[in-house]
């Protein structure tokens, strides 16, 4: 208990300093019931009906975005806990989609936590990629049999689903990570595949984990190894623009988001400080990087909503901005959100 105590703080500490330069080397592993939301003509005013946060009924939250055909498809969590609940009630994921970031179209529930037979619940972080005409869908899930959470895998046809269970088992399970003692270190994956067609897998709580996964998308490719991160603490998100690559993940607590910098995907990392600040009512933050018909964005969670908080939380998006070299800049949290993209 001490431990992670001083872990926490030291965490909190780290995150509080806005830039840095730390080089960072990757180590091998050594071991329901939903509140009342307002409709739209409850807001009132088209810049509220169009602003931040961008879904206003439902609370969505831990956000991912994907790029198909032109179209901005937009993959979320679901915060189902009642007003009086302080825990995280998540039973499945959303999916919308957008043409111009301001008007979003939903579907019908592409993926349940049961839609593993292998899982009992606990729909988190997660992420969607493309690869030769297959959409794999990467989750985080409270695993059935192995104590703690698990990484999952699902496929479609199309990015909207419907989504399977792409293995009939978990890719990454509690077990597999026996460097820290914990039951929730493997959550939130991100996924990229770089330009030389090789895939690799990025997760973790407390401690950041990566893999390569093989061609088929649904297995490991080598060794689990950790990232040391300064004030690590989950919602890793990778991604790469002229040739440097960029992860981002939630620091400290409450989570403000960090990245780091990398000419190579393996590393070494350069700690490059704070990207976005806390989130407006929520304790948790959770970033996704969109690079769509010119611009960049940033995409994360706050707890704006009517009735919203840590448990009941939104998904937002604003401009993300780089300096010269590469750096980004630090994101200006709005209300209004960006404009519609033409």
């Amino acid at each position: 208990m001490v431990k992670s105590f001083l872990a926490l703080l030291a965490g909190i500490c780290i995150c509080s300093y806005a830039s840095g330069q730390k080089e960072i080397r990757s180590e091998p592993l050594k071991e329901s019931q939903n509140p009342t939301l307002p409709t739209d003509s409850a807001w009132g005013h088209q810049h509220l009906l169009y602003g931040n946060p961008i879904i206003k009924g439902k609370y969505t939250t831990d956000p991912a975005a994907l790029v198909y055909q032109d179209t901005v498809f937009l993959y979320t969590g679901h915060d189902e806990a009642p007003p009086n609940v302080q825990d995280y009630i998540m039973h499945d994921w959303l999916c919308f989609s957008s043409t111009d970031l301001v008007h979003w179209k939903e579907y019908a529930t592409p993926l349940s936590a049961e839609n593993f037979s292998w899982a009992k619940d606990g729909a988190w972080a997660s992420q969607v990629v493309e690869r030769d005409g297959k959409f794999y869908w990467y989750v985080a899930v409270k695993h059935r049999t192995i104590e703690g959470s698990a990484i999952g895998v699902a496929v479609a046809d199309k990015p909207m689903g419907p989504f399977h269970d792409a293995r009939g088992s978990a890719l990454i399970t509690n077990d597999m990570t026996p460097f820290i003692q914990s039951d929730k270190d493997d959550i939130d994956p991100t996924v990229l595949v770089d330009d030389d067609g090789r895939a690799y897998i990025f997760w973790g709580n407390a401690r950041c984990y990566y893999a390569r996964l093989k061609e088929n998308m649904i297995e490991l490719d080598g060794p689990i190894r950790t990232i040391p991160l300064p004030g690590f603490s989950e919602g890793t998100w990778i991604s790469k623009r002229n040739g440097w690559y960029y992860l981002s993940y939630a620091c400290g607590y409450p989570e403000k988001i960090a990245y780091a910098m990398s000419k190579n995907i393996q590393g070494p990392w350069i700690f490059r400080g704070i990207l976005n600040e806390i989130a407006g009512n929520s304790a948790t933050n959770s970033p996704a990087i969109l690079n769509y018909k010119g611009k960049s964005y940033f995409i994360y969670h706050n707890g704006a909503l009517p009735g919203g908080g840590s448990y009941r939380r939104s998904v937002c998006i604003d401009y993300l901005y780089y300096y010269p070299d590469g750096r980004m800049k630090t994101v200006v949290m709005t209300s209004s959100g960006v404009d519609p993209v033409k």
